[in-house]
């Protein structure tokens, strides 16, 4: 028999990190498994649809916008490039016509300010019916 007492500094304490890795391997997986990678969206609308058919509307108001921010109405060119310019330029013209409809040809290439400026003139000038010209690929 072997009474000799062991020393407590040879003895050396180690952690068996097998066990924890397997746990935290088990986790891992659980997670992966029930995590939903559904898009959520936010919003549900139905957009509204258009018809190509070019309208004759004798009461339209035709504004232009080119790409340099210059601003023509009925193909007159408004001496200002400020909203309240564009207003009165609108308001005076929508004073001939009743319930008129403003349509705005916008450049491809003109700044977006430039077209929401003229819609905002618009608001101010009491026009609420506004449409924007489009070109159909050949």
């Amino acid at each position: 028999m072997n009474f000799r007492r062991r020393h407590r500094n040879q003895d050396d304490l180690d952690i068996n990190l097998i066990p924890l890795i397997d746990v935290l391997l088990v986790i891992l997986i659980f997670l992966a498994a029930t995590t939903s990678f559904t898009r959520i969206s936010q919003l549900k609308i139905a957009l509204p649809e258009a018809s190509a058919d070019a309208s004759s509307d004798k009461q339209a108001i035709n504004i232009a916008v080119s790409q340099d921010g210059l601003y023509a109405l009925d193909g007159q060119l408004i001496s200002g490039r400020e909203t309240a310019d564009i207003a009165a330029a609108l308001q005076n013209d929508a004073k001939k016509t009743e319930d008129a409809t403003l349509i705005i040809n916008a450049d491809a290439l003109s700044s977006h300010e430039s077209v929401v400026r003229v819609m905002e003139a618009a608001r101010q000038a009491g026009i609420h019916r506004v449409n924007f010209a489009t070109q159909s690929t050949p």
